[in-house]
């Protein structure tokens, strides 16, 4: 679907194979005629790379002032509320990089960018995607990562994958003597950005919207969807929705529209990586 032709649009794209250990997927979104009203973007444990084509979001900062965001930017791991405002016509494309993926690319350490939106306009000064060209958008970015994975050696860390692929799968941590398990979450914060136990929270989070999105399910309550996604009751997940969107359920289903509820309706569940 062209964005030119008035309509809203959002998809995501597969990534070659030797760049999925890395990259989740590759997405690509278009408004062209936003409604203006803020987006609260759920966290789903993924760091982003974004490159605007059309006009950039505004994100409302601690102070409750909007300002715009750079045309390109890194979104390192959410640990508390995101709120942003479209001010013009949209069109990016995004990669979702794997939890521990962009490591490498960003050149240090993942906590440093908890909670952050890096300005990578210098980085990817003369990086153009063509408008309007969902493909042509994604072939652009698939052609910057690949050179700088050959370019850098991207690798990862394999108990840190380990644990994050255990952490998908809602399987108990691996039993570790202390000393180990300490070692253990430096690297994993140094990877992901946050430690294991935020990253369990954040993936509980995510799963109350696949659940409450789930198009094989029937109609389901949010405290259905809580409980499924392994909350104890609604308190606790409400005290989340505080947390990460810094609203209610109710009031997030009842505001939240275009980038917020494309990104949310997506399932997190991950696809085989591909071999390390």
């Amino acid at each position: 679907m062209d964005a030119g032709a008035g309509e809203e649009r959002y998809a995501e794209h597969e990534p070659p194979a030797s760049l999925r250990p890395f990259v989740r997927t590759i997405w690509t979104y278009a408004s062209p005629s936003p409604s203006g009203s803020v987006q609260r973007i759920a966290p789903d444990g993924c760091p982003e790379l974004i490159l605007d084509i059309g006009s950039p979001y505004e994100e409302e900062g601690p102070d409750g002032v909007f300002r715009l965001q750079p045309p390109a930017l890194f979104a390192g791991q959410m640990t508390r509320p995101l709120a942003l405002r479209p001010v013009g016509p949209i069109e990016l494309v995004a990669v979702r990089f794997e939890p521990d993926g962009a490591r490498d690319w960003l050149g240090m350490s993942g906590h440093l960018a908890v909670d952050q939106r890096l300005d990578m306009t210098g980085r990817l000064a003369g990086l153009t995607a063509p408008a309007g060209d969902p493909e042509g958008q994604v072939a652009v970015m698939v052609a910057l990562l690949e050179a700088e994975r050959l370019n850098v050696g991207w690798a990862l860390d394999p108990e840190v994958r380990a644990e994050i692929d255990a952490a998908q799968a809602e399987q108990p941590p691996v039993a570790r003597p202390a000393a180990e398990q300490r070692a253990l979450q430096r690297r994993f914060r140094g990877r992901v950005g946050i430690s294991p136990r935020e990253f369990r929270s954040i993936l509980r989070f995510r799963r109350v919207f696949d659940h409450i999105n789930d198009p094989e399910a029937d109609a389901v309550s949010w405290l259905e969807a809580g409980l499924a996604a392994g909350y104890f009751d609604q308190p606790q997940m409400a005290r989340d929705f505080q947390r990460y969107l810094g609203c209610t359920a109710t009031a997030w289903a009842r505001d939240q529209a275009e980038l917020a509820r494309s990104i949310a309706s997506q399932t997190y569940k991950p696809s085989p990586h591909s071999p390390l």
